[in-house]
């Protein structure tokens, strides 16, 4: 599950979408957010996470933060007593249930989407992209787009984006799972003007009493 949620939450955060075979619309638009979002150097956001699988009967919505400075990131799931620390090297996953953090070097990691970073590889790679429509929901105008992957390499058979229209940022996102499982991501708040110290994104085992390390590198 925290896989689905670190490349939900990137998907949101630092998009620059690459696509094949994409409608002339979707590609304009897709092409301003991609501008936009390659200016940022940094960021954080305030987001809440959802996991639906009606044939389960599951359906949980968690709140969380992110932090991003070009590769490195922050992900904090309070309600999961989840954290996760990239340095752009290597990943700490600290679960509080159990006060324990795995550490492993980032090229180990079995899936490239525990960075976020990587979904500027990962689009390049081969979404197809779909203009669906432009409404009006909440006071903001949001366009509507479907990413459909071009190969089963990662594990989803849709990705559905809303695009705030007067931001040009993206404001929520569906990925619709090979596993049966919805998962969702919708943005509170963002501030791309935030600036961070490199030791935010290092797990530092001094601020958790008697942390359990397993160091995997």
């Amino acid at each position: 599950m925290m896989r689905r949620i670190v490349l939900m939450v990137a998907l949101v955060m630092v998009a620059t979408l690459g696509w094949s075979q994409s409608d002339a619309k979707a590609k304009q638009i897709l092409d301003e957010v991609s501008a936009k979002t390659k200016e940022i150097k940094s960021m954080s956001a305030s987001f809440v996470f959802s996991m639906v699988n009606e044939e389960m009967d599951i359906d949980e919505t968690n709140a969380g933060t992110i932090k991003i400075k070009g590769q490195k990131y922050c992900v904090q799931l309070p309600d999961l007593g989840v954290e996760v620390f990239s340095n752009g090297e290597t990943i700490w996953n600290y679960m509080k249930d159990g006060n324990q953090v795995t550490i492993s070097n980032i090229d180990d990691e079995s899936s490239e989407l525990m960075d976020p970073s990587s979904l500027f590889s990962i689009y390049e790679r081969g979404f197809r992209s779909e203009f669906v429509d432009e409404k009006t929901e909440g006071g903001k105008t949001l366009y509507h787009i479907n990413l459909f992957p071009d190969s089963d390499t990662y594990d989803v058979t849709k990705i559905e984006v809303a695009i705030d229209k007067a931001e040009m940022m993206i404001h929520s996102a569906t990925l619709y799972s090979t596993d049966g499982n919805l998962y969702g991501i919708l943005v509170k708040e963002m501030d791309t003007n935030a600036g961070f110290d490199d030791s935010e994104f290092v797990f530092n085992a001094a601020n958790y009493n008697d942390v359990e390390v397993i160091d995997f590198r």
